[in-house]
């Protein structure tokens, strides 16, 4: 071979070596161009998954506030422990770790599909609660009206009775008083006086229970004193024991019927102002007052 042909193919080969050498730089600076954006990649897909998982663990502790169920605040609770191990486990890994990053991405989507059933669930228990509650809401409001109901007829029931039992209550009417002398014509001075008789009418009743009735009269003096002959002679008024000083056996049959009293007098009597209640079946039927001169 001459030494031109020599120096040709030195310089052909060199031209090749040279061409091979930046090929292979440029696929080098590529290579690692590639490699660099795929570090970026990789960093950039484990931000957002350690940004999702955190996002679940919060929304565990959310689920949990909108719950009162002892039973389904421990499961959330476990399901948001095992959510931030496997955050932790991402913080910890390199984003050259490809393999494990591709292992905690589909652990994100089993996360994601828990987080979402219990979501599902919540929801549907708190659909019901709110229905529940505008039920207790509704029965309350019927028996608030069904109490108020009751009361309105318990009420006029009441009233009805008291109607009843007031219209059904004898009626003492017309009543007097008379002082007597010994001769039995009226004493105009009450020195004169040795009986007072006491007369009225106990007015028509068909509504009244007919039969045996006693009817206490009461006498006060002036002084307000009942007239009585023994402190035993009392009778039940009105959850109390009061003094009479007559007691007198009737038969009434619901006709007006007229009825007298005597009281002897047997103690000293002063003038003035004497009053005279009557009573039957635990009722005051009548009263009157009336003035006797000295």
């Amino acid at each position: 071979m001459t030494l031109d042909k020599q120096k040709i193919t030195f310089i052909s080969i060199s031209a090749l070596l040279l061409i091979a050498a930046i090929i292979m730089g440029v696929m080098l600076m590529d290579s690692r161009k590639q490699n660099v954006e795929m570090q970026e990649l990789f960093a950039l897909e484990k931000e957002e998954l350690e940004n999702e998982y955190s996002s679940f663990a919060t929304q565990y502790d959310e689920l949990q506030i909108r719950i009162t169920n002892d039973s389904l605040q421990d499961k959330l609770e476990q399901e948001k422990l095992k959510t931030q191990q496997l955050l932790e486990e991402l913080r910890q890994t390199k984003a050259t770790d490809a393999a494990e990053i591709t292992r905690l991405k589909k652990e994100l989507k089993t996360v994601r599909a828990v987080l979402r059933s219990y979501v599902v669930q919540i929801d549907s228990l708190n659909r019901v609660n709110e229905e529940l509650q505008k039920e207790n809401k509704r029965v309350k409001a019927r028996y608030s009206e069904a109490s108020r109901t009751i009361n309105k007829i318990t009420e006029e029931k009441e009233n009805l009775t008291k109607k009843v039992n007031l219209a059904s209550q004898l009626d003492a009417i017309g009543i007097t008083f008379t002082p007597l002398k010994k001769n039995g014509k009226e004493a105009k001075k009450i020195k004169d006086a040795k009986k007072f008789a006491i007369g009225f009418t106990i007015a028509k009743n068909i509504t009244t229970q007919t039969g045996e009735k006693t009817i206490y009269v009461r006498i006060l003096k002036p002084d307000e004193e009942v007239l009585a002959k023994s402190a035993g002679d009392t009778f039940a008024y009105e959850n109390q024991s009061l003094k009479y000083s007559i007691k007198k056996y009737i038969e009434y049959n619901g006709e007006e019927q007229k009825v007298n009293v005597y009281w002897d007098i047997e103690e000293f009597l002063q003038a003035g102002t004497y009053k005279v209640y009557i009573f039957a079946d635990g009722n005051m039927i009548g009263s009157n007052s009336f003035t006797i001169k000295k």
